[in-house]
């Protein structure tokens, strides 16, 4: 099956280079571009891409709000954002908009292409370099209010397993750390996605974070 890609870009010659890219591979195609953030919400709800590959900071609607709006919409295109080192202070609020990936424009072509299918099998993908920029950000944000009442409705068990998915932990491992079936472990772990209403694992590891299970290095 063909993985459809919307590309999004202020830039020209950074959305032919892209098409160039994903032209040689042959589980991908593009079937749009857009130039702007309006564009983008247009084209993604006319031709039904999987994949959106966003940039951040475009004319008029930026990438942060159209990903908010493409995700908003319910669809089942998913938001890998593509962007330059200097727009890593807009990671959090891309992923909080709604974004599964979030990727750096030096990247490896192999790893982009990599990341397209990734995010398109229902996964979520960070750069590492972007990780721990993220990381750092939580760093030199105030406390945050206590577990309990950012987590309201979790249990106990579901508490150890998001802080274990905050750490990093597949779900094999989080079951061996817990000494659970890996069938129990996935059951916990779909249960958070319903009841924090988060996209996928990128934002139960920010949940993690917000609510003080597990904290940053400073």
């Amino acid at each position: 099956m063909m993985i459809r890609v919307l590309l999004v870009d202020d830039q020209p010659l950074v959305r032919a280079g892209l098409r160039v890219l994903i032209a040689d591979a042959p589980d991908l195609e593009v079937v749009g571009e857009a130039g702007t953030g309006a564009e983008a919400v247009r084209l993604t709800r006319d031709v039904a891409p999987d994949v959106v590959l966003m940039d951040l900071r475009m004319p008029g609607t930026d990438g942060i709000a159209a990903t908010g709006a493409i995700t908003a919409a319910g669809g089942p295109a998913r938001v890998l954002v593509l962007t330059t080192f200097d727009d890593d202070e807009h990671v959090h609020a891309a992923l909080r908009a709604g974004a599964s990936g979030f990727l750096v424009k030096d990247m490896a072509v192999d790893d982009i292409l990599g990341a397209i299918r990734v995010v398109a099998a229902g996964d979520a993908l960070i750069a590492p370099s972007v990780t721990r920029r993220l990381i750092a950000e939580f760093a030199h944000r105030p406390a945050v209010a206590p577990a309990v009442r950012a987590l309201t409705g979790v249990t106990d068990r579901e508490r150890e397993v998001l802080t274990l998915v905050g750490r990093g932990l597949s779900n094999a491992e989080i079951a061996e750390e817990l000494h659970i079936s890996a069938a129990t472990a996935k059951a916990h772990v779909a249960r958070l996605f319903s009841k924090l209403h988060a996209r996928d694992r990128v934002h139960l590891v920010i949940a993690a974070y917000e609510s003080g299970l597990v904290t940053p290095p400073r």
